[in-house]
């Protein structure tokens, strides 16, 4: 009897442990720095860790369908390890030409035909659902929970609702302070643990499904979605009334994977403007030739009202043939490979097929090839809506590409017109610079013709783009993706003296700053977003913008420091470029760059422009100069408020 007793005892404890062994698993990183711990109990719960260091606990996942959540009482059926060590080499290349893409995954099975696969990978986690349902299913929400300490810091773009374009300004707050369940934020959305790592979260492959946004709730923050929209009413010529919605917020096939979730874990600020994870995350190309993209910078000839003027100038200026040919002349001449016609070159706003006759459209292409220069187009999301046969048109007038403006909202209808864009845009070769968009999500690799997004509160902003928000872009923002922020003024002004209108239109910090912007930010299609006329006046300055590439095969990180300062090394085939910028909270700042990135016994002509003695004041006031340096060399440099440095070294 006892013995059966103790034999009894001895299977409940394997039963016990076998169910606990089957219900617990941890993934690690291939250098096994970064680890997922992942429980099933009531739900699926996950730990997020760093060098043994716990930087958020506890966090639940759920997809609710109309009749089940999956991930409630979850049943696991079975589980597959495994590692994956790839290389890949992005068509638009912003910051490495090879990017390696080495993780180790899981994948959770469960019995409601469902699955969860996790990747770890060295500087980060990412997570999605995949279901294999037979029919359309309808997602009513998708819980992406995640706990956040009390003393977290938080640095987001809030948002009052689902209508936005992404442009709010970056605020910073205490978690504590951010657990109203009315508080709404964009993503990407970046947490400091204050104890020595930062959490950028971000989606990627997001297809057939709305952008996901994130919430405060009592423990940290939550998933939020708008919901799929069902009818539509009049809302002027570039948008329209949403006027009744859906329970769902996602009607889609039954077998697909859905958007990956993911953490960019950093111990090291440089760490978020290195990572890739957007793109190692992301679908492959959609088809095989797509030789025919090509990445490159643009004159720009709205934020100047296009008014170039001048003793060369012996026309009216304004949208009209004259002067969109002078613009050509100018991007001829310093090598800028398109010129963007902004609202104006056609007869309205909503028929993209009538040039306004004062500018004479296949003209200006005409004289544009002549000059080896490309021409872009503006469109609004709702004449490319109501008129998608247009690029089959554009492509016949030689028209290289689409900027297609005033989205500004994110739910499934909105995704999948992006993505219709990018498929029939493609047929056509024609490139796509989205506008009043959301973030980059992947869809600019499955097709690379989507060249850029905005989504950034830019240049365009005048006084209301200040370096104090925009030195927290590219940690948050250009983090992710592409970017289309509008840089390059050659009339510069410091803050608290800013005072400027088009066609006189200024930018917030230095001269300095403004060509750092170019090395800095990333974007396949560079803005120049200033007057031809004022370029000419400044020719150094032109020279060195036009000389940035747009695409590049290694990023060295100097300095970083999110909100702060951001100094970036980059190289394009044999020659590098130094990009430096920084906010307004110092009236000067001091760094040593170490050219331990260069190569090795060679002699290296650099050319750069610092902050002139007068910046603090002046803004426009800099100095040009030239020295030799060569591998283990170290220079200082010095920066004013709102301030920049910028150099090429050939």
């Amino acid at each position: 009897m006892k013995l059966k007793f103790v034999l009894t005892a001895f299977l409940v404890m394997v039963i016990s442990l076998s169910v606990n062994a089957q219900n617990s698993f941890e993934l690690l990183s291939p250098d096994k720095a970064v680890k997922v711990s992942i429980t099933i109990k009531d739900k699926i719960y996950y730990t997020l860790s760093h060098g043994g260091n716990k930087l958020t606990d506890k966090n639940t996942l759920s997809l609710s369908l109309k009749d089940e959540v999956l991930g409630n009482n979850p049943r696991l059926k079975d589980s597959k390890k495994g590692s994956v060590s790839k290389l890949i080499k992005p068509l638009v290349p912003l910051k490495y030409s090879s990017v390696p893409n080495n993780y180790n995954y899981l994948t959770l099975n469960f019995k409601n035909k469902f699955s969860v696969e996790f990747r770890a990978f060295n500087d980060g986690v990412a997570y999605r659902f995949i279901t294999s349902k037979k029919n359309d299913i309808e997602v009513v929400d998708e819980e992406f929970k995640l706990a956040i300490p009390d003393d977290y810091l938080l640095h987001l773009q809030a948002t009052g609702g689902f209508k936005t374009a992404y442009e709010e300004k970056y605020a910073t707050t205490e978690a504590k302070d951010w657990r109203n369940a009315d508080n709404m934020s964009t993503l990407p959305f970046l947490i400091d643990t204050r104890k020595g790592y930062k959490l950028l979260v971000s989606e990627s492959d997001l297809s057939d499904y709305p952008c996901m946004f994130l919430g405060g709730n009592n423990n940290g923050v939550v998933s939020k979605f708008p919901k799929a929209p069902l009818t539509f009413g009049p809302d002027g010529d570039r948008s329209l009334k949403i006027t009744n919605e859906a329970t769902y917020i996602a009607k889609t096939k039954g077998t697909r994977t859905f958007p990956w979730r993911y953490f960019v874990i950093s111990k090291e600020d440089k760490q978020l403007l290195e990572n890739c994870m957007t793109l190692k995350l992301a679908p492959q190309s959609s088809a095989d030739d797509y030789s025919w993209v090509k990445p490159g910078q643009a004159s720009w000839e709205w934020w100047n009202d296009a008014a170039p003027y001048g003793p060369d100038v012996n026309f009216v200026s304004g949208y009209n043939l004259d002067t969109y040919k002078y613009y050509i002349d100018f991007a001829s001449k310093f090598g800028v490979k398109y010129i963007i016609m902004d609202e104006g070159w056609a007869k309205t706003t909503i028929d993209p097929y009538t040039p306004n006759p004062e500018v004479d459209v296949k003209e200006i292409i005409r004289y544009g090839k002549e000059k080896n220069v490309g021409v872009i187009l503006w469109l609004t999301w709702l004449t490319v809506q109501n008129n998608m046969d247009v690029f089959a048109t554009f492509e016949k007038w030689g028209v290289k590409g689409v900027k297609i403006d005033f989205m500004e909202r994110s739910d499934q209808v909105m995704v999948n017109f992006y993505e219709n864009v990018a498929r029939e845009a493609a047929k056509h070769k024609q490139l796509i610079d989205f506008h009043g968009a959301f973030k980059p999500a992947g869809l600019e690799y499955k097709y690379p013709n989507v060249i850029s997004y905005e989504g950034v509160r830019g240049m365009e902003q005048m006084e209301f783009c200040p370096p104090d928000n925009s030195l927290f872009i590219p940690f948050i923002r250009n983090a992710v993706g592409p970017m289309d922020y509008t840089p390059g003024a050659m009339i510069s002004m410091q803050p608290e003296v800013y005072k400027a209108a088009r066609p006189n239109a200024a930018g917030v910090g230095t001269r300095a700053y403004q060509l750092a912007l170019f090395v800095v930010f990333e974007s396949g299609l560079q803005m120049l977003a200033d007057n031809p006329t004022l370029y000419y006046r400044n020719e150094d300055c032109t020279k060195f913008i036009t000389s940035v590439p747009t695409t590049w095969d290694e990023t060295h990180i100097i300095e970083a420091n999110v909100g702060e300062v951001a100094i970036v090394a980059k190289r394009n085939q044999n020659k590098w470029f130094i990009g430096g910028i920084t906010n307004g909270h110092k009236t000067s700042r001091e760094f040593a760059i170490n050219f331990d990135f260069i190569e090795k016994g060679k002699t290296y002509t650099m050319t750069y422009f610092e902050d002139g003695i007068n910046a603090n004041r002046q803004a426009m006031d800099y100095r040009k100069k030239t020295i030799t340096v060569h591998y283990g060399d170290t220079i200082n440099i010095a920066m004013a408020k709102n301030g920049g440095w910028a150099a090429i070294l050939e």
